[in-house]
């Protein structure tokens, strides 16, 4: 015998089920990981994004191509977040900030929104059509990356844009000595 799900119940598991969603698809960007970006697009989904227009599969070749060709990092952050779910139809507006730390060592930022369509198929919340809105951007200045000078630093995990970043290690290990260095910056009362 099942029990029935309260509706209410039942929406909160969808918004969640939506929220992972959405962040699947940020980290399959960041790292590089075309299987999560599958897993985030229904294989008949479409997405119109920016200069790009097109089915899930060009896109995950286009992005990870112009990543790969101008920027050394990206970071995808996710803020406010509305959905309004109609069975299994969900509709969403997300802001997004994207950080970019490019080849030159500049550092892009940009910030708008994706207003997606999601489908719930076999019990799965997926993006079935994708219009993702730029609305600001700018340089910041770039400063070195702190720590980077000492020796073992990355003895726990090279930040990488693939599976080999800390990020994927199970169980997750930290492979250095400890050490207590006393703090070199003076922080303000």
């Amino acid at each position: 015998m099942t029990a029935m799900i309260p509706p209410e119940v039942q929406a909160m598991l969808d918004k969640q089920a939506i929220w992972e969603c959405l962040n699947r698809y940020c980290r399959g960007v960041d790292r590089f990981d075309a299987d999560l970006l599958r897993k985030s697009y229904w294989p008949d989904a479409e997405d119109d994004h920016g200069e790009f227009v097109g089915n899930v599969e060009d896109f995950i070749k286009w992005v990870f191509a112009l990543h790969e060709l101008n920027q050394i990092s990206t970071q995808h952050q996710l803020t406010t977040h509305n959905v309004e779910l109609d069975g299994h139809t969900a509709h969403t507006e997300t802001y997004y900030i994207y950080t970019v730390r490019n080849r030159d060592e500049s550092v892009w930022i940009a910030g708008g929104r994706y207003v997606d369509r999601l489908e719930k198929r076999g019990g799965e919340w997926r993006i079935a059509r994708r219009y993702c809105i730029t609305e600001w951007s700018g340089m910041v200045e770039a400063g070195p990356v702190p720590y980077l000078d000492i020796p073992d630093v990355h003895a726990s995990g090279v930040p990488s844009r693939d599976r080999s970043d800390p990020s994927y290690t199970r169980p997750l290990v930290n492979k250095r000595q400890p050490r207590f260095p006393q703090p070199s910056v003076q922080v303000g009362r």
